[in-house]
């Protein structure tokens, strides 16, 4: 934990930041968060992050007493204070205080906490080796009730089920489908698959996040030459992919040789996945 935290408006010490047991956020998981990374001192693709986070607040009828340029300029000066260099920035808005479901009861302004530290999601051996996946049984969240462009608080309670069935098996991560059983996404990561040199990726409406570090890679792809194409598939297409990787903010690009029991190619990080984590790192130094 670092030392300062962005709470309400004011840089508060960490170890004196506390939010109200009557937040919506604690009580319902009623808001939105982003999860950003930091190289060299700078936060990778900030704007990206703070217009997403103001999409997500405007679906959910939450507004800031502030725009975005603040909000931003928050998140800077809050990374300035903390000296951090490469890290993680957690940012949290819920809906404000009250007890009881009904919003209008809610008086005053949103909570907003933002807050920095380190964070490893993967040791660097999975990196080199890839990740062993398996298909847990906890399903996405349907569209036609959860939006899932919305980065809400309550949306993550499936993944985090379903990263419960991945640990008790031991896996690296769970893939989680569609409740039509087409392959949606992992618990924390998006994901790809590569065949006959063509990069597929599950399209936005099943469900997924449109994870920003997703887009990054589609366009690295793309100036790699890599045809990108995003279509429905299930766990077939992965069992006989030639290459699989995963990516996200915290995890970046990581391969995926292994879903359930079965090996994906020859069971090892293929070469368009290693071409795009080195294309990934340098995209990332650059900025």
């Amino acid at each position: 934990m670092d030392k300062w935290v962005f709470l309400n408006g004011e840089f508060v010490p960490a170890e004196k930041a506390c939010v109200s047991i009557y937040d919506h956020g604690f009580l319902y998981g009623d808001g939105a968060f982003e999860g950003i990374r930091s190289y060299h001192g700078k936060a990778f693709k900030l704007k990206e992050h703070v217009d997403r986070l103001y999409n997500s607040l405007k679906a959910l009828w939450i507004n800031l007493p502030y725009g975005q340029e603040q909000f931003a300029a928050n998140i800077v000066k809050l990374m300035e204070m903390n000296e951090v260099t490469d890290g993680y920035i957690r940012v949290t808005v819920s809906r404000g205080i009250t007890l009881g479901l009904d919003p209008k009861n809610i008086k005053g302004d949103p909570t907003v906490a933002i807050s920095t530290d380190k964070l490893s999601l993967y040791p660097k051996s999975m990196y080199e080796e890839g990740l062993v996946v398996v298909t847990v049984a906890t399903r996405v969240a349907n569209p036609q009730v959860l939006e899932p462009r919305i980065k809400s608080l309550g949306k993550y309670l499936c993944n985090i089920q379903a990263k419960i069935e991945a640990n008790q098996v031991g896996a690296g991560e769970g893939l989680m489908l569609t409740e039509e059983g087409y392959v949606a996404e992992c618990t924390g990561d998006n994901i790809f698959f590569a065949k006959d040199g063509v990069v597929y990726t599950p399209p936005a409406f099943l469900g997924i996040l449109e994870g920003i570090t997703r887009q990054t890679v589609m366009d690295l792809l793309t100036e790699m030459g890599v045809e990108v194409v995003e279509k429905v598939f299930t766990r077939f297409d992965l069992y006989t992919a030639d290459e699989s990787f995963l990516t996200g903010t915290a995890a970046e690009v990581i391969p995926m040789v292994e879903l359930d029991a079965r090996p994906i190619g020859d069971g090892k990080p293929g070469e368009i996945t290693k071409r795009l984590i080195e294309a990934f790192h340098s995209y990332v130094a650059k900025q």
